[in-house]
């Protein structure tokens, strides 16, 4: 056997891992051919063990005896291992993971060394001298000046630590020692003089506190004085020195008058400690509590206590939300059997490793509050000292799930609780929103500056107000503080508690509803309880949440699984009283029942929608409107276009020849003997002509103010006056030379009109915050070979790049340095990953609060894509056979490269998830959606047809483009138009909130589609309405904007509802007031007034320079000239009185006509009830 010399540092906890490794090593036969025994196995593997743990051979003090008893293990020296053992024991570690800690380190203190610069005797545990420093001042301080209110008028403090323990308790001895010097240490005494500070230990924990003897003298002017503690030693010679100390010391000329203050709840634990107290008493001093003087001085946090806790709550939070949920989710989906206790079991290995919720701290800072609590069926306790049974957890219908999670980082404590509804009932529903209103007016009520009572009083006024018969089940503390103790208790949130809130405090918001009743025959629904929990900080500015992570609204905490289970409960409850008949009847028309059933549900759930929304626009309408919309003017500031600032800058003249001068953007013109120069911006068209004499005119037209399409700019209104040049044209006998110049000005407006454009856009950019690189904090999260869409411009070959995330936000770029685009986080309002499966490509998009500009293009929408297959066309022509090798070779390349490019997606995906998940980003509510494609139906948004998927917040397209990204929380009503029998396609219509904007309307969405999209909006708590026509929305929408309190006053949206216009006249002219077909005409004018009509409407776009002649000839007429031929072709047609509304309402009449087919022939069918 090799010698070696090893350290115990760390104390391993006797737990049930512990144990079953010793059983191991116990049953291992080469371990018994090694030693000879089981029994020496036993002592050697539990060494082993220590040796694995602490790292290696290298830290080493002594050997240990192998045949001395468990107890005294620790500590002595040993003499181990054969290497085979050793090498076979790490390799058994990587199986278990043991629960070790510093020195007497246990559960309930610090784990973790702090980042500290000076360590004691070479050992790898270092205290933070600043910190300590620090702490010291704040305690002297404090004990200074509350001696008489907090610190029980002590002149000494004597605080003694008990030795480790198994269970989880909080001891305010231990906190004060990770407090002030970072570590729990066991089974020592500190007391604090004016002058000095005593330390009562072992060596080794003297050699570590060594370190602070220089510090404590810089910082307060104490002296450190350490008494070694010998192992057999009981340390009373020791105490009397100290007891002396404190004597010599005093500043009261009657010895037993001194006060030492002392922790009097913590009950002395160890031979050590008992003495200690037992000696105190009998030491001549009068004792005084100093609970208090530490409850406030802990109370406060700096900024290092603040960050530890704020990563245990995300810590806590992230567990609730990715581990918690997501089971409980899976568990009643599938209606698994469970029991609270092995949902402990893995919510807590969940704490320990928290890799598995997602979140990146080291395992070894972390540790459990408590054991997470998990109760169901009827069994509820909130207090935080309650246990996880081993019933089965209950989730059958109106059954209440409360689950309550604490984790700690570095000692400090956190703590989350969530109350989840199983089909709840009426009773659980309301008491359940009370308690979230009164959860978070406690919230608000933590400020500055106001009493701790004021979280409790506004919760009970919730209560009162909302629902009085609940107040006498309402518990009665709203939570306490929280920090190295779990429960601190000075911070209570009670009624009683009339002490003050400052900044840096952190508080446990913890609010229930106990021992609820519930009508029903089931002992298991009987009694319900709620819990709702926050780790809420205290900040100077807000009141912050840290545990916001973890949702709590109602929407995602109420899940119902068996709705039409309750609803047939109804008929079988009515057949059981009404006999046999009625039993008949139900069996016979089963289906029948179930059936209506389901709609009348999503009927009464519209129906309350429909109060909601209307109630909810009324309040919006009288508290000012919608929103002004986009208001941004059409025109172009002239006074930034000027071609030449004086005279002496025209170029010389030359022949009385039109000029075009591209650097100063100009065409001068001869006029008069005289070249005038008109910046190009000016012109609105231009174009040649040729006659029979081989003449060539040129016409030029210029933006006139005041007309159509020309609204006045700044120059215009400076100077009514003014006349403006409305067209002037030039002959010439040079053909060549006018298409010259026709072809110039041309190119040159458009260069100009384009630049202009752009800039005008970049002008109402809102301005974004800078991008801050990734460098050397962290490594970017990197996504490559990427294609942009809108893309950059150029003419050069586009190419990929890269899209990085950094700190505050994206950033994606090419090889090329100008095609660069910065996406901030707090720019983003929605993000979506929809994988490659019927498409062509696997997308990232990016839809945005404010527009940004890629390229020059100015856009709200940025995607990035991969395609997943190569388009290839086959040569050849000839069909290969399904079963050629070379093909399915082919397919399956394809198959593997989209999964790839899917799963690189999803790897950048979840990544960027969990930095969104930090805190900083927690007021962003940012997270990749993914479009829900069994919910997608195929529709027209704008010009071509697409597939539609809503997602949980949108509705979305974002294949073809332009794409649609519509938030459904923005959404006022959805109006489903030409809904009837015999259609093939339908249109759906979305309002928005804001009134001012324009609908969107999705056209020729296959009827097959209803049901789903039905179904879609009344899960989505989506008001929708059916028509048989499409509505003339613009209009309807000027009349509620014009008088909102008419359209209130006559029901709001409910004019949409067909079931009440139903009941009236089916002749009445008058209940389609919005329709657009709303006179009769003859048909025979259809044709001709369409025509009319489309050349009304004609596009902008459409009437470019570029068009022929014939039409530049068209634009060139004044309105009086163009109203008089207009005239003059309805004489024509016979129709001289027609006005302009007449010849519209003809034509909506017409197009009504052609959708709908001749009515004439086909008879009316029976209204189906």
């Amino acid at each position: 056997m090799i010698k070696a010399l090893i350290i115990l540092t760390r104390r391993l906890y006797f737990g049930l891992e512990a144990l079953a490794f010793i059983e191991i090593l116990r049953d291992s036969e080469f371990c018994r051919s090694l030693f000879g025994s089981s029994r020496k196995c036993e002592y050697l593997g539990l060494i082993s063990m220590f040796l694995v743990v602490s790292g290696g051979f290298e830290e080493c003090l002594g050997r240990l005896d192998p045949e001395c008893e468990l107890s005294t293990l620790i500590g002595f020296e040993c003499q181990v291992l054969d290497p085979r053992l050793f090498k076979s024991l790490c390799e058994v570690r990587k199986s278990y993971r043991p629960y070790t800690l510093l020195m007497g380190d246990q559960r309930n203190g610090s784990g973790q060394p702090s980042n500290g610069k000076a360590s004691g005797a070479g050992n790898a545990y270092s205290i933070d001298l600043d910190k300590f420093s620090t702490r010291l001042k704040s305690l002297y301080s404090h004990w200074n000046h509350n001696k008489v209110d907090m610190w029980g008028t002590s002149e000494a403090l004597a605080i003694a630590t008990p030795p480790p323990s198994d269970d989880l308790r909080y001891l305010k001895s231990s906190a004060l020692n990770i407090w002030l010097l970072g570590y729990e240490f066991p089974e020592t005494i500190m007391v604090f003089t004016k002058k000095q500070i005593h330390f009562l230990c072992s060596q080794k924990k003297v050699s570590l506190l060594e370190v602070v003897k220089k510090s404590a003298k810089d910082a307060v002017g104490v002296e450190v004085v350490m008494h070694v503690k010998a192992k057999n030693d009981d340390g009373s010679a020791l105490m009397d020195d100290i007891f002396r100390a404190i004597h010599d010391q005093s500043e009261v000329d009657v010895p037993d008058t001194q006060v030492v203050g002392y922790i009097a709840r913590e009950a002395p634990e160890g031979k050590l400690l008992e003495l200690w107290a037992d000696k105190l008493k009998n030491a001549n001093f009068q004792l005084g509590d100093i609970t208090g003087g530490l409850s406030d001085l802990f109370a406060v946090k700096d900024k290092d206590e603040v960050m530890c806790v704020k990563k245990a709550a995300y810590l806590s939070a992230h567990v609730m939300k990715k581990v918690v949920v997501p089971k409980l989710e899976n568990v009643i989906d599938e209606e698994k059997k469970v029991s609270h206790s092995l949902l402990m079991d893995e919510t807590e290995k969940a704490i320990l490793e928290p890799t598995r919720a997602g979140v990146k701290l080291k395992a070894e800072n972390i540790d459990i509050c408590y054991p997470p609590i998990f109760q169901s069926g009827g069994e509820f306790d909130l207090r935080p000292s309650a246990a996880s049974n081993d019933e089965s957890l209950y989730y059958d219908s109106a059954s209440v799930i409360i689950c309550a999670i604490g984790s700690r980082y570095n000692s400090y404590c956190s703590n989350v609780a969530r109350t989840f509804l199983i089909d709840a009932n009426h009773l659980q529903s309301k008491a359940y929103e009370v308690l979230l209103k009164a959860h978070e007016a406690a919230i608000s009520a933590l400020k500055p500056r106001n009493k701790v009572s004021a979280a409790y009083q506004a919760a009970l006024s919730v209560v009162e107000a909302d629902a009085p018969e609940l107040v006498a089940n309402l518990t009665k503390s709203a939570g306490t503080g929280i920090g190295l103790e779990f429960r601190e208790s000075g911070l209570n949130l009670n009624a009683k508690n009339d002490r003050v809130v400052k900044a840096g405090m952190v508080f446990n918001v913890s609010l229930g509803f106990q021992n609820l009743q519930t009508q029903t025959k089931n002992p298991k629904n009987q009694n319900f309880s709620l819990l709702l929990a926050d780790t809420v900080v205290v900040t100077d500015e807000k009141t912050e949440v840290v545990t916001l992570a973890s949702s709590k609204a109602v929407k995602d905490v109420a899940y119902s699984f068996n709705e039409e289970e309750e609803e047939e409960e109804k008929p079988k409850a009515k057949a059981e009283a009404n006999g046999t008949e009625a039993l008949m009847s139900k069996t016979t028309l089963r289906s029948d029942v179930n059936e209506i059933s389901k709609e009348e549900l999503r009927r009464q759930h519209q129906a309350e929608l429909a109060r909601q929304k209307n109630e909810e626009t009324a309040r919006r309408l009288a508290g000012g409107g919608p929103g002004a919309g986009d208001n941004r003017s059409s025109s172009k500031a002239s006074t930034e276009l000027v071609a030449y600032k004086n005279v002496n800058d025209l170029p010389p003249p030359r022949d009385l020849m039109i000029q075009i001068d591209q650097k100063n953007e100009a065409v001068l013109l001869p006029i008069y003997g005289s070249m005038v120069p008109f910046h190009v911006a000016t012109i609105r068209t231009v174009s040649s002509q040729q006659d029979t004499n081989r003449n060539c005119y040129i016409r030029i037209i210029f933006n006139v103010p005041g007309t159509p399409f020309n609204p006045h700019d700044v120059n215009s209104l400076k100077f009514p006056g003014a006349i403006f040049l409305k067209e002037v044209s030039f002959r010439s006998k040079d053909p060549r030379h006018i298409s010259e110049v026709v072809q110039l000005i041309k190119t040159l407006r458009r260069h100009v009109m384009a630049r202009e454009s752009e800039r005008a856009e970049r002008a109402t950019l809102v301005t974004q915050e800078k991008l801050q690189v990734a460098g050397n904090r962290f490594k970017p999260i990197r996504l490559s070979d990427l294609w942009i869409r809108p893309v950059f411009g150029g003419r050069g070959r586009k190419i990929p790049g890269t899209l990085e995330a950094h700190v505050n936000g994206f950033r994606f770029s090419t090889t090329r340095q100008d095609e660069r685009v910065d996406i901030m986080y707090a720019n983003i309002k929605h993000a979506f990953f929809q994988p490659a499966e019927n498409e062509m490509i696997t997308l990232l998009h990016f839809h945005l609060h404010n527009h940004i500009m890629v390229g020059n293009k100015k856009t709200k929408d940025v995607q990035f894509y991969i395609e997943v297959m190569d388009v290839v066309q086959t040569l050849g022509g000839g069909k290969r056979s399904a079963y050629d090798p070379d093909e399915i070779e082919e397919e399956q390349r394809e198959r593997d490269r989209k999964n790839k490019i899917n799963m690189d997606f999803q790897s950048f995906v979840t990544r960027v998830n969990d930095l969104w998940g930090q805190p900083q980003f927690s007021g962003l509510d940012l997270e990749f959606d993914q479009p829900l494609r069994e919910l997608g139906f195929h529709g027209v948004p704008f010009k071509s047809s697409a597939f539609i998927i809503p997602s949980s917040t949108c509705l979305v397209e974002l294949i073809e483009t332009p794409f649609l990204v519509v938030t459904l929380s923005e959404i006022e009503i959805v109006n489903l138009e030409r809904v009837g029998l015999g259609q093939k396609n339908f249109d759906l219509t979305v309002v928005f909130k804001d009134f001012k904007k324009d609908v969107l309307r999705i056209d020729s969405i296959p009827s097959t589609a209803l049901d789903g999209i039905k179904e879609w909006l009344d899960t989505t708590d989506i008001k929708y309405y059916e028509s048989r026509l499409n509505l003339n929305w613009r209009q309807i929408l000027k009349t509620i904007t014009d008088d909102p309190q008419s359209f209130i006053d006559e029901g709001g949206w409910e004019f949409l509802n067909l079931e009440a216009t139903d009941s009236e006249s089916e002749n009445s002219e008058d209940s389609d007031k919005g329709y657009e077909p709303s006179d009769v005409e003859p048909e025979s004018d259809s044709e001709d007034e369409a025509s009319d009509s489309e050349s009304l409407v004609e596009s902008e776009e459409d009437s470019e320079e570029d068009s022929e002649p014939d039409s530049e000839e068209e634009k060139g007429k004044t309105w009086e000239e163009l109203e008089r031929e207009a005239s003059n072709a309805d004489r024509e047609h016979g129709g001289e009185s027609d006005s302009e509304e007449d010849r519209k309402r003809r034509k909506a009449k017409a197009f009504g006509k052609s959708r709908a087919g001749p009515s004439s022939s086909v008879p009316k069918r029976t209204k189906l009830r």
